[in-house]
């Protein structure tokens, strides 16, 4: 069987463009983790490296970024025994006092707690609602509601946290309760999508008009 040799060539570009962007797609991730990695471990271990450095007495690359590891661990070490938490409590009532860093502290406090796995309050369940306009749907988090009372009448609202860039920035929306379609989707897999772009949406989402217990 005789191959032209014009077949052959557009053979081996149409196999190498799909070997290539196949390879391609599988390093780039993995480019990116290791460049956040290193990232990171140069800008921890530049803040305590150099003091280190001073009593040690000469550089030793990682240890700066060693120690916040090991301090980090004791912490959490710390704070899971009663005596560790009192302490904690004392220190961060001590940072409530600080006027500027106070209002800072706890808005970061808030923020961090709520995507935290321990916390069981936060996120009460993975929903679905029709937003930002009629016929187009988006993936949110429902975390609280509200009375809203008008002069004649009142309204319970769900307060709906819809992630706009990643997890961390998004839209805080009040919906009734006949708009909100709530998932089988529990927290944790509600956050792997948001957090892959909709990649791990599974093909078949159970949902109802009423919160699951």
């Amino acid at each position: 069987m005789h191959i032209h040799q014009d077949d052959f060539v557009n053979f081996f570009k149409i196999t190498f463009k799909r070997k290539f962007l196949a390879g391609l797609f599988i390093t780039i991730p993995g480019v990116i983790t290791a460049f956040v990695i290193v990232g990171l471990f140069k800008f921890v271990d530049g803040i305590l490296g150099p003091f280190l450095d001073s009593i040690i007495g000469r550089h030793i690359a990682g240890l700066g970024f060693i120690a916040a590891v090991i301090c980090i661990f004791l912490i959490g070490i710390i704070s899971t025994n009663v005596f560790g938490k009192k302490m904690l409590n004392i220190v961060e009532h001590a940072f409530q006092r600080i006027p500027v860093f106070k209002s800072l502290y706890n808005a970061v406090k808030q923020l961090i707690d709520a995507f935290s796995p321990d916390n069981k309050t936060s996120f009460k369940q993975f929903v679905i609602v029709e937003y930002p306009r009629k016929g187009a749907y988006a993936f949110g988090f429902l975390t609280k509601e509200c009375q809203v009372i008008k002069s004649s009448s009142s309204e319970c609202l769900k307060t709906v946290y819809i992630p706009t860039n990643n997890l961390y920035l998004g839209e805080i929306i009040l919906l009734p309760e006949e708009s909100i379609t709530y998932t089988d989707i529990n927290i944790e897999d509600g956050i792997k999508i948001i957090l892959s772009g909709g990649i791990t949406t599974p093909g078949q989402i159970k949902g109802s008009t009423t919160i699951s217990e």
